[in-house]
């Protein structure tokens, strides 16, 4: 597993990196955002730990751009913050972020962070499992995504990891409502740290992606006061 550290803070950028190698990690690191970037277009990591203040790009735009570029590796990202303020995490979230951890942390916590979204990755493999229905496909072995525009038309859809385990979580199962503990169980299980609210976050991410009006969204539906469900006629 390769992660990239971006910290602009030389001493905290190595215990990091002391605290990877420990565990048997390879590592690299970044000062700041621009060379952040570069190092992430000359070798993708498995995981980028992305420290939201940093000179040039801070992490918040940094984190933005990376999920912009598709690449053959869609990174786990977890942002890095020393404030605490409620609303920092949640636009952290909101960029693309998957987890975050509040400065000061200790390099034990880290790590189960880290092993915990890298974790993910492996409790997905070997599923074979493609899923249709009216308006999409999702070939669970390939990672693919396609939205039917019509009889003749599809077009593949550019989803990040979560996004993707969230579409087929809810394709899986049509019209089943899902509250978001349930949802934090099936994508997290019990390696979730945080506010469950980050949920809603990534169904509004996903909504624009797959919704031609996500204010008024046809497929992923608000049951008020519950959760969520997925709507379109099986095939």
């Amino acid at each position: 597993m390769d992660i990239l550290i971006v910290e602009d803070e030389p001493e905290i950028a190595r215990l990091i990196q002391l605290a990877l190698e420990k565990e048997g990690f390879s590592s690299r690191i970044s000062r700041d955002g621009i060379t952040a970037m570069d190092a992430f277009l000359e070798q993708q990591p498995d995981l980028i730990i992305l420290d939201l203040m940093l000179p040039g790009l801070d992490g918040l735009e940094v984190c933005a751009r990376i999920r912009q570029k598709p690449g053959a590796k869609d990174p786990y990202i977890l942002m890095l913050t020393a404030r605490g303020e409620e609303i920092d995490r949640v636009i952290g979230l909101s960029t693309g972020a998957d987890d975050y951890l509040v400065k000061p942390f200790s390099p034990r916590e880290l790590v189960a962070r880290v092993r915990a979204l890298l974790r993910r990755s492996l409790r997905q493999a070997g599923q074979h499992q493609v899923y249709r229905t009216k308006h999409f496909t999702l070939d669970v072995e390939q990672r693919t995504a396609m939205r039917h525009l019509n009889i003749n038309q599809a077009e593949t859809l550019d989803l990040t990891t979560l996004e993707f385990n969230l579409l087929t979580t809810f394709i899986s199962q049509p019209n089943r409502v899902w509250n978001r503990t349930q949802l934090i169980d099936k994508l997290w299980g019990n390696d979730f740290f945080g506010d469950e609210r980050v949920v809603d976050t990534h169904v509004a991410r996903l909504r624009k992606k797959i919704e031609l009006d996500p204010a008024n969204p046809t497929f992923i539906k608000t049951v008020v006061g519950v959760g969520y469900k997925f709507e379109d006629a099986a095939i």
